[in-house]
């Protein structure tokens, strides 16, 4: 196996200004790029939703960056850009209020931006834009009962005002939206990916419009996810679309409140329509392999 002695790694709390709170994130810093397997390893034993690889890509604020979960590595993700911009903002940028990163996710390049949060040391509020959403048809009442079903849900306990749909920044959600039941939402369903599959989407958000807070978890539904910078923006584009929020209007969302880590996530759309997440960022460990 590849030697980890000397690696670097940082612990991060994102989409909080408060330590031990919002979501938890580590931050892998290697020399040079490490084999899929070993970061998959490492993610699994760290035991985060997220794990982030940063390396450096050429001269200035660019850095190639893998994101994994404990099963598999994801092509994009929110809460994980953030909390390595405003890592990096920590450690390459400390005497400066703002900075601006770009991290690429292969071919993408993700532009970030970091603010100093002044009176707390290693604090920080990090922003992305995560472009222009996509929209799949919005389903029939028919076609989401079986999700509805998956996800304990009741049909009463619809937002019937608005549609299930399938909206991405980069990771396709299926958007659901709840008007109650929120604390009963779990995924019940034995093969989940599968079921999200026939409609193109990686994973469920439930949403409860009114009080704009969400759920979602892992496919298998063992876990919960504490704030989901990625469904974020979709979540954004949604209720611009279906009238549920303003244009120029700055949405806060709420997450975490079941597992304990109350979160709050803010999105807005710039003038042309592109999703801009942000969210506090606390520096909390430094480790090194030995």
């Amino acid at each position: 196996m590849t030697s980890l002695t000397g690696l670097n790694y940082f612990q991060v709390d994102v989409f909080t200004h408060e330590a031990l709170a919002g979501n938890g994130l580590a931050v892998f810093l290697p020399d040079s790029p490490l084999p899929a397997r070993v970061m998959q390893r490492l993610t699994t034993e760290m035991r985060q939703f997220e794990s982030i690889f940063l390396t450096p890509d050429g001269p200035g604020n660019r850095f190639e960056a893998r994101i994994f979960t404990m099963e598999e590595e994801l092509d994009f993700a929110g809460h994980p850009l953030l909390g390595a911009a405003g890592l990096l903002h920590h450690l390459h940028a400390p005497q400066q209020a703002e900075a601006e990163w770009t991290l690429m996710l292969g071919t993408r390049a993700v532009k970030l931006g970091t603010t100093r949060h002044e009176g707390k040391p290693g604090t920080y509020d990090a922003s992305m834009n995560q472009g222009a959403a996509s929209f799949q048809p919005a389903l029939s009442r028919a076609d989401s009962r079986p999700f509805l079903a998956a996800l304990n849900l009741e049909e009463a306990q619809l937002d019937v005002r608005f549609p299930l749909q399938v909206v991405s920044t980069g990771l396709p959600y299926l958007l659901v939206p709840a008007a109650s039941g929120l604390e009963h939402a779990k995924i019940v369903h034995p093969d989940f990916e599968a079921l999200l599959a026939t409609v193109g989407a990686k994973f469920a958000y439930v949403l409860d419009v009114a009080a704009r807070e969400g759920r979602t978890w892992d496919n298998a539904g063992l876990v919960e996810d504490i704030a989901t910078g990625s469904a974020a923006g979709p979540v954004g584009a949604y209720l611009r679309q279906h009238r549920a929020a303003t244009a120029g209007e700055t949405i806060t969302l709420k997450q975490g409140r079941f597992v304990g880590r109350p979160s709050r996530i803010t999105v807005a759309a710039n003038a042309v329509g592109e999703m801009l997440v942000s969210g506090g960022v606390v520096v909390l460990a430094h480790g090194t392999f030995v």
